[in-house]
């Protein structure tokens, strides 16, 4: 075994169980899950509610959390107090609650000092009919209280159709909600704060679900930004080579489509990659569907072949 496939950090995934969620983890990932409502995988995480255990080699059954505060030569000293970034894969039977997430400096001050949560999306499947909400049609904070308070969600929500490849970035204060039939890759700030607006109504136990909706209309954007900064269509983009998504404060995201071979350097902190489609290799250690894993600091050349797609991830901290 060569250093650097010692190095790869493979993550255990951790499952969720969601009023929304189905069971095409289990049926077409190769996932032992716990439900035909399991609705989220935490792919890489080291967040509290859902923390990966490192899956063979050196490190094999540590917590991520726990290497990250042991080894953080592993992620280039990045200095930061927790690890910043969460990568989820969601399948979503139903629609999700409309929700809102809060930015850094709201959820330090009223949710003990947690991290905000900004957020994107890439589509992995969905159907004909799938759609998402993101924004809304209020014009000013007055009209959109208003709104809220008489229940005018129909005309409030800014509901569009997405497909398969699209990509969606989702800041801090947008209203926000996935429909039924899709399948997500989602990556996202290190955080489980979620401020849920409206949940059509449904119960649990016989009850309705916790709306949070005064800090919600605290924190929602007025105006909504455009839908064209918010959604980009990924479909035709160039195979074997690394492809930007997005680069914000918090992470860069990139889509590698292999038909053959790529080869790069990492020379970030570290790398977040999870295999979305097919298989093959990395520096000779074999990988497929449902891998997902973490290159560390200094882990040098990549090498890549086979017929395969992965979503790449880093943190913008270095």
């Amino acid at each position: 075994m060569n250093c650097q496939e010692q190095s790869i950090l493979f993550m255990n995934p951790v499952f969720k169980q969601m009023l929304w969620g189905g069971d095409r983890l289990g049926k077409d990932w190769p996932y032992q899950i716990p439900g035909d409502d399991t609705g989220e995988c935490w792919a890489i995480s080291a967040h509290p509610n859902g923390d990966c255990i490192i899956k063979g080699g050196k490190y094999d059954g540590y917590k991520l959390s726990i290497l990250w505060e042991k080894e953080p030569q592993l992620f280039g000293n990045t200095g930061l107090d927790q690890f910043p970034l969460l990568v989820k894969i969601i399948n979503a039977e139903g629609c999700s609650s409309i929700q809102v997430h809060p930015d850094d400096a709201y959820a330090k001050n009223h949710e003990n000092g947690s991290l905000g949560k900004m957020e994107c999306w890439y589509v992995l499947d969905g159907r004909e009919d799938s759609t998402i909400v993101i924004g809304h049609n209020a014009n000013t904070r007055e009209e959109l209280k208003s709104m809220v308070e008489k229940g005018e969600w129909k005309e409030l929500i800014r509901e569009v159709h997405v497909e398969k490849d699209d990509f969606i970035q989702i800041e801090p204060g947008t209203i926000h909600t996935f429909g039924g039939g899709l399948m997500i890759l989602e990556v996202q700030q290190n955080s489980d704060i979620t401020y849920r607006v409206y949940d059509f109504d449904r119960l649990t136990n016989g009850k309705p679900r916790e709306l949070h909706l005064d800090n919600a209309l605290e924190v929602i954007s007025v105006p909504p930004k455009p839908l064209a900064e918010c959604i980009k269509k990924t479909g035709n983009m160039p195979e074997n080579t690394m492809n930007l998504l997005i680069e914000c404060d918090y992470y860069r995201v990139w889509k590698l489509d292999i038909s053959k071979s790529v080869a790069f350097k990492q020379d970030k902190p570290f790398m977040l990659m999870s295999v979305t489609k097919g298989e093959g290799n990395l520096n000779g250690t074999m990988i497929k569907k449902g891998d997902h894993f973490i290159l560390p600091y200094d882990y040098g050349d990549v090498n890549l072949e086979g017929e395969l797609q992965i979503i790449v991830s880093a943190c913008n901290c270095g």
